[in-house]
């Protein structure tokens, strides 16, 4: 009895351990974001903007920065802010079209044509010389005013007026052609601070890796493996009175701590370079190129996917089932997402998540995605027929023979993600009539949307047109990609872990899951049978399920389980005591049967 006692002791103080090497890991990353000084060179601003047009008047911005050092990454970042700002105003005083010019060519349209029929060929009239500035104008004014030829103006006002508004629309495009979008500053921003870090991160990086996120993983697996000495499966224990896994003040800490997270690594990434810093080592040993936040994000990701996966293997150890799809998800999280996209570009290869599927992958058909397999040889030939395979055969005919769960269970990094570093939560999931409601509109409408977009996208391509039905399709991807592909895949989909369950994107978002749910709802040979005569209302089943499923009501009434949103995790089927539910793929007949009952007194059928 005694050694049991020092042995649970022991463990408890190996927990203790790890949660604290854990929290000093983090603590220690969040630290090194103050760590960093800045000094910004010529060299390492021509390496950046050497290329641009009007470098030299970008380093005459920029010359009071040169050679100073910042110890405040929000100055240094606020001035490049402003510098390129300064430059864009430089750049839109010399090029924009003014009123002079305007008047200079309704005077000269007065002197050609006495009915003021608009030519464009007047402007060339109207800018003498062949310089720089002067060629910009006449361009930009024919470009824009081409669909005016031939029109008469009754009055020189209403010529001035249309004039002006062409002029407004031409001025509004001078900075994307010659000086830095919002988005260009935003990417220079965040290269320039990286480039000009000089901190301990930048000199330190390995080291400081290992102190980190190494530190962090060490941290995890002690907290972790003495599971071993608990009984297999899913345990209570106070699961409800839990301040992380309902809802209190350390699940909302958590997820406040994570949606801060995805707003900087999608939006403000030029405020964590130190991270990305850190594991440049591994960037270049891998594919032979500095690190970038997708990369250091990639590392993350798949480090959790891994280190949650042993988390549970040691829980359902008891299920085969559990232990193989856990297996698969940290597989093709490991090689397909990580590795071989990584490999391939070391091998100036066209680069690829090879498992991610539209419309997940909604970006597949998009003009450059399109253009770069198509002129990338034999392997990016592969990769085009590859996508498309998977979409429109592929995705029916596994979802027919074994539900959606081939994917969302066994391959999706999504679905690994919620089912590793997410199980804690999956308790979270509402099963209220309501959001199941809201669900199936929402997920379905996503799906509408991410057709149409992709249908826009590929009329462009074809087309080389930028609107269809008077919708310009590249602002509607941008829309898709914020709303949609940032802030709810990634903001909510992971940040609201502790808030809402573990599958949210699953639930309410996921296109590709829509998509397939939608075949394995109407055509499919998988199901979840139930035992209703064996079924004692405990609630095990529902209390787990992290797609938001009742399946008490279900088990209850002996009904088979076909919703759409299931992704055939198993979960219900493990916990519960009686051995009810069972998954299975066999013929359609009888999927959509009535509710059977099977118990001491025979088998009928409710009615």
């Amino acid at each position: 009895m005694g050694h049991i006692f020092q042995k649970i002791t022991f463990m408890k103080i190996l927990k203790n351990i790890g949660l604290t090497l854990f929290i000093v890991a983090n603590l220690l990353l969040i630290a090194l974001l103050f760590l960093g000084q800045y000094s910004l060179n010529k060299q390492g601003l021509q390496q950046e903007l050497g290329s641009h047009s009007h470098f030299e008047m970008v380093l005459k911005e920029f010359e009071p920065m040169l050679g100073n050092t910042y110890y405040s990454k929000f100055e240094f970042i606020s001035q490049i802010e402003n510098n390129l700002n300064e430059v864009n105003q430089s750049i839109l005083q010399e090029y924009q079209i003014i009123e002079e010019d305007i008047n200079r060519i309704v005077d000269s349209l007065k002197q050609t044509d006495d009915n003021l029929t608009y030519q464009k060929d007047v402007i060339e009239h109207s800018f003498p010389g062949n310089n720089e500035l002067s060629a910009f104008k006449k361009k930009q004014l024919q470009d824009y005013t081409g669909w005016l030829e031939g029109r008469q103006f009754q009055t020189e006002d209403e010529l001035r007026t249309q004039l002006q508004s062409t002029v407004e629309n031409i001025n509004q495009g001078i900075i994307s052609q010659m000086g830095f979008s919002q988005n260009r500053i935003k990417n220079l921003k965040y290269s320039l601070t990286k480039a000009a870090n000089t901190g301990v991160v930048a000199n330190k990086n390995f080291i400081l890796l290992l102190g980190t996120i190494g530190l962090g993983i060490l941290g995890s697996l002690l907290y972790i493996l003495p599971g071993v000495n608990l009984l297999p499966g899913i345990k209570h224990n106070h699961i409800f009175h839990s301040s992380n896994k309902n809802k209190g003040i350390i699940g909302i800490v958590v997820g406040a701590l994570l949606i801060l997270f995805y707003i900087i690594l999608y939006w403000y990434p030029e405020y964590i370079t130190e991270w990305v810093l850190l594991v440049d080592p591994l960037s270049l040993w891998l594919k032979n190129a500095p690190a970038s936040q997708w990369f250091f994000y990639g590392l993350l990701y798949t480090l959790a996917i891994l280190v949650m996966g042993i988390r549970m293997f040691i829980k359902y150890r008891h299920s085969k089932y559990h232990i193989i799809r856990t297996s698969s998800v940290m597989f093709f999280q490991l090689a397909f997402a990580f590795l071989i996209p990584e490999i391939l570009l070391r091998l100036n290869k066209p680069s690829m998540d090879l498992k991610n599927i539209w419309p997940l992958n909604y970006n597949f058909f998009f003009d450059y995605n399109l253009e770069q397999l198509t002129t990338s040889g034999a392997l990016g030939t592969f990769m085009l027929v590859w996508g498309i395979v998977l979409a429109l055969i592929a995705v029916p005919v596994l979802s027919y023979f074994f539900g959606k769960r081939w994917y969302c269970s066994w391959v999706c990094g999504c679905g690994g993600l919620a089912e590793t570093l997410g199980d804690p939560y999956r308790q979270l999931s509402d099963k209220s009539l309501k959001a199941w409601s809201v669900e199936r509109w929402m997920i379905h409408s996503v799906l509408v949307v991410v057709t149409i977009m992709t249908i826009g996208t590929i009329y462009t391509y074809l087309t080389q047109t930028s609107t269809l039905m008077g919708v310009n399709t590249y602002r509607f991807r941008e829309i898709y990609g914020f709303i949609i592909g940032a802030a709810f895949a990634g903001v909510i989909g992971v940040g609201f872990y502790p808030l809402m369950g573990n599958r949210v994107w699953c639930r309410f978002g996921c296109p590709l899951a829509a998509y397939l749910g939608l075949v394995q709802r109407f055509k499919s040979r998988f199901r979840i049978t139930t035992n209703g005569g064996q079924c004692i209302s405990c609630g095990n089943c529902s209390t787990y399920c992290e797609m938001g499923i009742d399946v008490r009501w279900y088990a209850q009434r002996g009904q088979n389980i076909i919703r759409s949103s299931c992704v055939g995790c198993g979960v219900c089927s493990s916990v519960c005591p009686r051995g009810v539910l069972k998954l299975e793929n066999k013929d359609e007949k009888g999927r959509f049967g009535e509710p059977i009952l099977i118990g001491n007194d025979g088998v009928k059928a409710i009615n």
